[in-house]
């Protein structure tokens, strides 16, 4: 894949959090706080597993006309939905589960420098829903023959936007502090959304595969575990983890009233 107009957006920081849609929450440590020195030990670390589960009859995810664009339109010829709501097996997948205690103020972490990548394909972005560490490279690229833009929607985050006009284009970003849920959306194509989970340590999962998800190589300790979702908000529990321990918990979201 050709790589063109090469770019960098450099993400600021600008204040508190608060997430319009998504119920989600900021990470960000208070003023003048330091980050961790500690390291995990392998040999007393454990996990967090479970599911997502949903209660009820979730609504329909919307057709998506996009007669508008021809190169969307024959790319999706059996038709096109929303992603709002993925459930398999009684599981809701899409939803980013986290750690939301401020790890990243004990611990020290070595952020990854491989990408996590965001590919647009067939007028859609893909993943849907992704997680990210703060200070990770953010790859975002335009397989579609046709212009898109990108334009996340950050609070604790600075916005930004810039055009995708050819496939092959990449552009790589940068997020400065932690932001759950951060929302990106294509201003030419209006059915097009995704979203971040922008952490400073590496204890978060996706739900997939019927809603499951694993948080691993945890420290032993007392935790505020948050589940969010784009549509239906966040929910938290209390975990406590021994040393080895693998502890197992279930998110249960409620279907909105019809």
């Amino acid at each position: 894949m050709v790589r063109a107009f090469p770019a960098i957006v450099t993400i600021g920081l600008l204040g508190a959090f608060a997430c319009g849609g998504s119920g989600g929450s900021s990470q960000s440590a208070a003023p003048g706080a330091t980050a961790g020195t500690a390291k995990v030990d392998p040999a007393t670390a454990g996990s967090i597993r479970g599911k997502v589960a949903i209660e009820g009859d979730l609504p329909a995810n919307a057709a998506i006309p996009m007669n508008s664009d021809p190169v969307c339109a024959a790319a999706n010829k059996d038709g096109a939905k929303a992603e709002s709501f993925v459930v398999d097996n009684g599981g809701l997948e899409n939803v980013f589960v986290h750690i939301k205690d401020d790890l990243g103020a004990k611990y020290a972490f070595e952020t990854p420098k491989t990408p996590v990548t965001i590919e647009q394909k067939g007028c859609h972005y893909v993943p849907h829903v992704a997680g990210i560490r703060v200070g990770q490279p953010l790859q975002i690229s335009n397989d579609d023959s046709t212009m898109h833009t990108v334009h996340g929607m950050g609070h604790s985050n600075q916005e930004f936007n810039f055009s995708q006009p050819l496939a092959g284009i990449k552009n790589t970003v940068s997020l400065t502090t932690p932001e759950v849920l951060l929302p990106v959306k294509c201003d030419v194509h209006p059915w097009m959304h995704a979203f971040l989970g922008v952490v400073n340590h590496p204890f978060f999962a996706v739900s997939k595969d019927g809603g499951t998800f694993d948080l691993k190589d945890v420290p032993p300790g007392t935790y505020t575990v948050e589940a969010v979702h784009e549509k239906l908000g966040s929910q938290t529990q209390s975990v406590t983890i021994g040393p080895k321990e693998n502890k197992e918990i279930t998110f249960t979201f409620k279907a909105p009233a019809s």
